[in-house]
């Protein structure tokens, strides 16, 4: 890809838009759905619960996640106006527990402890200031309640021509550093290694992800 392709791409990968975002989601949604499962297994979701996704893409998961557990409520929350309308066309058939809502990026419009468990999966490196978006997340989390942030490391990331372009990069040492900056203080690390369709070529790629489960 040359180089003006790769930063269309990478603006897409922020924040998809249009008929191009729509086929950058369809993308996403296959490179990342074992990833995703993965950190919505790592929630341990229980009836009744009210689950947050942040930045949830066309959100064709979600019927993997209200097939866990009895009278489960789900809300998924993105800055992309293109993924709101898609994830809400692709899940018609959930409109009583599915629930999406178009936002500006850092101040989410929900009360104070709202949410059992709050999950994000590949957002972090699109976060502008990111100790104070987890406290935002902090703030709408219930007590004793569960964040799952799910990001592929530094290592992986940096061997992608894209992310050259507006991605800031983790490895374990520097998440766990941010974190502790805010008001989240116990977490647990657990590492994947997986192979995935490359966004940029017809090749498939080794990435290692890390799934970080934080408790308040």
């Amino acid at each position: 890809m040359e180089k003006e392709e790769l930063k269309i791409l990478a603006q897409h990968l922020a924040n998809p838009q249009g008929e191009k975002g729509i086929e950058i989601g369809e993308m996403m949604n296959a490179t990342n759905i074992s990833m995703t499962l993965e950190s919505i297994r790592t929630l341990l979701i229980e009836d009744d619960e009210n689950i947050l996704e942040i930045g949830h893409g066309n959100a064709d998961h979600v019927k993997s996640i209200l097939n866990l557990a009895k009278g489960l409520k789900y809300t998924g929350i993105d800055i992309s106006e293109t993924m709101h309308l898609e994830a809400k066309r692709l899940n018609q058939g959930f409109e009583k527990q599915a629930d999406f809502v178009l936002y500006e990026g850092s101040k989410f419009p929900f009360e104070d402890q709202t949410f059992d468990k709050i999950f994000t999966v590949n957002t972090v490196y699109f976060w502008e200031k990111p100790v104070d978006f987890l406290n935002e997340i902090f703030r709408v989390l219930k007590d004793n309640g569960t964040l799952v942030l799910t990001f592929v490391q530094r290592q992986s990331m940096e061997k992608l021509p894209f992310t050259a372009y507006n991605f800031t990069l983790y490895s374990n040492d520097e998440m766990e550093e941010l974190i502790s900056k805010s008001h989240f203080k116990r977490m647990r690390t657990s590492e994947k290694e997986e192979e995935t369709k490359s966004k940029t070529e017809n090749e498939t790629i080794k990435r290692i992800y890390t799934i970080l489960t934080i408790k308040k």
